[in-house]
């Protein structure tokens, strides 16, 4: 497991938690899915640059 990966694991765990708040895991697993790759394109590409 890569480094960067633990950012996309740990938010699509807490869209799920977040989602079973709500009955329904499976869109929150979703957009935590789509939150973890923005984070970590914005933080793979902020260490890049530098």
């Amino acid at each position: 497991m890569k480094k960067e990966d633990v950012i996309i694991y740990a938010c699509v765990i807490v869209g799920a938690g977040v989602g079973l708040l709500f009955d329904n895991a499976f869109p929150g697993v979703l957009i935590g899915l789509g939150i973890g790759y923005l984070f970590k394109t914005v933080f793979i590409n902020n260490t890049n640059r530098e």
